[in-house]
């Protein structure tokens, strides 16, 4: 890798949406788009979204990118007893395990990035094999107030800004993802980037705990 060369991360947390800008058929567009831009990405997937659209997940797992753990609730970790979050993040991962037929072991992703830093969690997730997986860039395509092409230039922006091992936070179900994403690509492309999949970066660069802005 050359000075000029940086890798990128690309990651989807796969999750009902709780915002008023998501997309209907929001997940196999998304892969289409990713599909089109030769992109393999790292979903963290939630069990009960999976549950409740097994075909969606199914075929995130079919395209070949990289599965992980986005707990079964999507609820704060840290609101939790310690045997209830065990339980949470194995209901996850029977789900995932049955739905795509990937173990999403050892990513995980606590939802909104809360609680990361909460010994009991950090506990429950070495005894059941799993590390927490946080970010380092973001478009905050989540925010409703902003526009698509803030979201775009924000992704490109904080990636650039952290440089080599980004690990860019994205949702799959808001339309600003959609319409920025061709764009982010291309113009990180053109500074140098290479997509991968969290598996393929140096591990010390993976964040575990929060960093930036909870989501």
């Amino acid at each position: 890798m050359n000075a000029s060369q940086f890798r990128v991360a690309l990651t989807f947390d796969a999750e009902h949406p709780d915002r008023p800008h998501h997309l209907v058929g929001a997940e196999d567009r998304l892969r289409e788009q990713l599909g089109a831009l030769e992109v393999r990405a790292t979903y963290f997937v939630q069990g009960r979204w999976a549950e409740a659209f097994p075909d969606q997940a199914r075929r995130i797992g079919d395209d070949g990118h990289l599965i992980g753990n986005h707990s079964h609730f999507h609820a704060q970790m840290q609101m939790f007893t310690e045997a209830a979050i065990r339980q949470d993040i194995k209901m996850a991962e029977d789900v995932i395990s049955s739905i795509i037929k990937v173990d999403p072991a050892p990513w995980f992703r606590s939802p909104f990035g809360a609680g990361a830093d909460d010994p009991r969690l950090q506990e429950a997730l070495a005894a059941t094999g799993y590390r927490q997986v946080l970010w380092n860039a973001s478009g905050d395509d989540w925010d409703h107030r902003k526009t698509a092409q803030q979201v775009e230039d924000d992704m490109v922006n904080t990636a650039l800004a952290h440089g080599d091992g980004a690990i860019l936070l994205c949702h799959t179900w808001p339309s600003y993802t959609h319409e920025g994403l061709a764009g982010a690509v291309r113009r990180l492309r053109e500074a140098g980037a290479t997509f991968v999949t969290i598996d393929q970066l140096d591990q010390e660069l993976v964040p575990g705990i929060p960093g930036l802005p909870k989501r």
